[in-house]
């Protein structure tokens, strides 16, 4: 194997969300096609990221980006992830006329999963047919939790490589980070480690969605620590595909983080009405579930200023560190699964504005998201990264006696 000289670890960071991975799909197909403008049409987002990482909706796009086709290159190209959630987001998430086709889902969720998920798993079997999780074209972090063990459940592409009970079939890993708690049914499967045959038990796996262990909102940030720190233990491994020139601090990552939208934080509550809630109230009110967000927000809170340390000062950090969300999505847009025509079509039209909105970064002491000056807009950011990037590549390229790229 050959020992690639870098200046920094290239990090992509994709939120889930379900059919709200529509956004992200948009702004990556604009990333991609900068990249294809400096170095040719050819050219794909595995070639520039060390490590591409995804949850939920997050983790099917990871897949597709990584996947080999019989060629050797990626089996989706990112222009093709917003047709691929176009045509088979109504059938994954399929959708009821009339007034009890509306309503059905939330009874039927009181009973079990609103979606059977058959087709979303005969989906995966057919695209990622045999591709197991080593074979990906760059390094992949994808969580999943096992509900069975209670504990969060990390399938990278590094660690499939050193341990064949974590090299699962890609479609598997896709099936549990998508398995949404109430939306869609757990995962099973297990993998035999093939150098002991029938003397070992093989390792079971009872996968749910990602997002429990980095959930949104606080994903984005957990989702981006999770990969960081699967790097880190290959440099601190010596693993010579992670083996940065400078120091392992924080300029020694670049990192791009797409959101899939959240909703608009419409200042719901206040002291005078929680101080008269008992366990009920806390967690139903009205058309929301009070405690979760509380918690939740206040997660998001604490990681964001986890993350500022990470990145060192944020105001210094934008050729570091990019993220682009939208944050105030309102009604059936912030829903996960309303995969009507409409709805669809207004996803794309937010990922298309959101390119054209100015790079913003969540003020720690508000919690609202504020334009950073002289940043320009997230389409300008996204082309000082794509030129930053190739740049990388062409330098790694020139020292690498034999290519073996990320």
């Amino acid at each position: 194997m050959v020992k690639i000289e870098r200046n920094f670890v290239t990090v992509l960071s994709i939120d889930g969300g379900g059919i709200r991975g529509i956004i992200p799909a948009v702004i990556l197909a604009y990333l991609e096609s900068q990249f294809q403008e400096l170095d040719g049409e050819d050219a794909r987002l595995a070639d520039y990221f060390d490590v591409i990482s995804g949850t939920s909706t997050g983790g099917l796009v990871t897949a597709m980006l990584t996947a080999p086709d019989e060629n050797g290159r990626p089996l989706y190209a990112a222009k093709d992830i917003k047709p691929f959630y176009l045509n088979n987001g109504p059938k994954i998430f399929p959708q009821k006329g009339g007034w009890f086709g509306k309503i059905w889902p939330s009874i039927r969720s009181v009973f079990g999963p609103k979606y059977d998920g058959k087709y979303l798993r005969s989906l995966l079997k057919e695209q990622l047919k045999e591709i197991r999780l080593k074979d990906t074209l760059t390094n992949i972090v994808i969580p999943t939790f096992d509900i069975k063990n209670l504990q969060p459940v990390i399938f990278s592409t590094y660690q499939a490589k050193r341990c064949p009970k974590m090299n699962a079939y890609l479609s598997d890993v896709c099936i549990g980070t998508s398995a949404a708690p109430t939306y869609l049914p757990a995962h099973y499967f297990k993998i035999e480690d093939p150098k002991h045959g029938t003397d070992e038990p093989p390792r079971e796996y009872n996968l749910i969605d990602g997002g429990v262990a980095a959930n949104n909102p606080v994903q984005w940030l957990c989702l981006t620590l999770v990969a960081i720190n699967q790097v880190t233990k290959q440099i601190l491994d010596n693993n010579p595909d992670f083996s940065p020139m400078k120091p392992i601090d924080s300029p020694s990552f670049r990192v791009i983080s797409i959101g899939t939208g959240a909703a608009k934080n419409e200042h719901k509550y206040d002291s005078k009405q929680a101080a008269k809630w008992g366990i009920l109230s806390w967690l139903f009110h009205k058309s929301s579930t009070p405690l979760i967000e509380v918690f939740m927000q206040s997660s998001a809170d604490m990681v964001d200023l986890h993350n500022s340390v990470v990145f060192q000062t944020l105001d210094s950090s934008e050729n570091r560190y990019l993220r682009i969300q939208e944050d105030e999505l309102s009604g059936i847009l912030s829903s996960a699964d309303a995969a009507t025509k409409e709805n669809l079509e207004k996803l794309v039209e937010i990922g298309e504005k959101l390119l054209k909105k100015s790079v913003s970064r969540v003020n720690l002491e508000t919690g609202v998201s504020e334009p950073i000056p002289h940043s320009g807009t997230n389409e300008d950011a996204l082309k000082r990264f794509a030129k930053l990037l190739s740049d990388e590549k062409r330098f790694r390229e020139s020292k690498s006696p034999i290519m073996n790229y990320p």
